[in-house]
Formats: structure tokens, C-alpha cells, sequence
């Protein structure tokens, strides 16, 4: 399958990072010594995926314009939506259906970030003929997340934020979608929360059994909070630390 674009969401309004957000988005916050939205532009560029959509809203959506201009620096071609207000991963992603034009999309939450990347999963994803795959993390606290309940190693169901999770693994921000996505979330309803779930996404593919998934390798994210913004910058700041660090003596 080819997969030449992708969708950066970055829009919501950070209200677990307040009073950081009172005056900008989060995802222009620093993760270490970068903007959070550097992370995923980055990441996608390196898994082969160079024309973007960034969706974001807000009072700051111009401030995105002025850092990332139109992606030259980051090796891509950066395209812009507006969001209105709020209603879900879902709908946010629906605001990439022109950009799409009927193609493949890698989708990546802007405050999601991954040790090694997505590279490799979207290897994966370009073997696939149709369909859709996730990707999967163990995490201590997964009834934050979408879960996915696994039998035999494959998934049956996933649910939204569970009380009582089905396994220990979240589903993290990073997806990747054949052109039938936007016809799934046109039967989507909102939720008891009105907005349109990603998880409703996912298990509409899952019912056509075209949704495949991806266990991450290495430390993942969510920059979200101040407790995962910390996390991040420290996990960066080791990663950098040990780039740099001389290789040892007769190695």
C-alpha cells in the first residue's frame, strides 16, 4: 500500500497543562530542547511520509504557520486545517478527507512521541493489501486509554477508557488508515462524551478484519500531562546524552 502522507493533530485545549496553555497550544510547548510538534513532524519524515497535514484551533493556530512555515526545514511539505472547538480524534481526522484524496494516511497525536519512531510499523503497514493498523503498549495505568482485549496474540475488541481494562497494553496515538476511513467515520456517533472516538474507528475495521497491530519497541509518551511532559524531556535528554557520549576506548 503506499503511504506518502500523514495528519499531525494538534489541536484540543491543553487543559491538563494549565496554566501553561492559558496562552499557547500545548503542542508548542518544550519537550527538552525542542517544540513538542517536532517530534512527530520528524517522525513521520523518517518513516518515509513527506506531505503533512497539521490540524490544529484555537486562539494559536497562526503561531504554527510562523514556527514550521511550510516544512522545508523538517524535509516535508506541510499542509494546515482549522478545528473548530473540540469533538473527538475523529473529527479531527474527518478534516483530512480532501487532503487525502483517496490515498493511505499515517495519523500521529502531536503530543505522542516514541523512542525509535514508527519506521518499521510503517514497513508493516505498506505490506498490508488493506485495512488499518494500530499500535500497542504495555503501560501500568491502561484504563487512560484505549484497550485492546488480545486472545491468542490477536485483537478481538478494544474499548474505550475501561474501567476494568481486558489487558495491560494502550492503544498509543499513532494509526494508520487505508482510504475507507473517512466513509467508517461518516458511521461513527458521538459518545457519551459527543465526540467522535477513534476506538469506534478502529473497531469498524476490526468488525471487516482489516485492522492489524504492532507491539511499540522502546519507552512511548504521551507529553499530555505534566507528569508525561517531564518524563519525555528526561527520556530525550538520556537519549541525546548517550548519543553524544564517546564511544569506548579499542570499541
Amino acid at each position: 500500500m503506499k503511504l506518502n502522507k500523514g495528519v499531525v493533530l494538534a489541536g484540543g485545549l491543553g487543559t491538563r497543562l494549565l496554566p501553561l496553555t492559558k496562552i499557547t497550544n500545548k503542542h508548542l510547548l518544550p519537550v527538552y530542547d525542542r517544540p513538542m510538534i517536532y517530534y512527530p513532524l520528524q517522525m513521520l519524515v523518517e518513516a518515509g511520509v513527506t506531505e503533512i497535514l497539521l490540524v490544529t484551533g484555537g486562539n494559536n493556530a497562526g503561531d504554527f504557520l510562523r514556527l514550521l512555515e511550510n516544512g522545508e526545514a523538517f524535509g516535508c511539505s506541510l499542509h494546515y486545517a482549522y478545528q473548530r472547538g473540540e469533538g473527538g480524534i475523529a473529527a479531527a481526522l474527518r478534516l483530512a478527507r480532501e487532503f487525502a484524496t483517496g490515498e493511505a494516511l499515517a495519523v500521529v497525536l502531536g503530543d505522542n512521541l516514541f523512542e525509535h519512531g514508527i519506521r518499521a510499523t510503517a514497513e508493516q503497514f505498506r505490506a498490508q493489501a488493506r485495512g488499518a493498523r494500530v499500535l500497542l503498549k504495555e503501560v501500568p495505568d491502561p484504563q487512560r486509554f484505549g484497550v485492546p482485549a488480545l486472545e491468542g496474540g490477536r485483537l478481538v475488541r478494544i474499548e474505550e477508557k475501561p474501567q476494568r481494562p481486558a489487558s495491560r497494553y494502550a492503544i498509543t496515538g499513532c494509526y494508520f488508515y487505508d482510504n475507507s476511513v473517512f466513509e467508517k467515520i461518516d458511521r461513527c456517533r458521538p459518545s457519551a462524551r459527543n465526540e467522535l472516538e477513534i476506538t469506534d474507528v478502529n473497531n469498524l475495521y476490526l468488525e471487516e478484519g482489516g485492522l492489524e497491530a504492532s507491539e511499540v519497541n522502546g519507552w512511548w509518551g504521551d507529553a499530555g500531562t505534566f507528569a508525561g511532559l517531564r518524563r519525555l524531556g528526561n527520556l530525550i535528554a538520556e537519549q541525546q546524552a548517550a548519543r553524544r557520549a564517546p564511544a569506548p576506548a579499542g570499541a
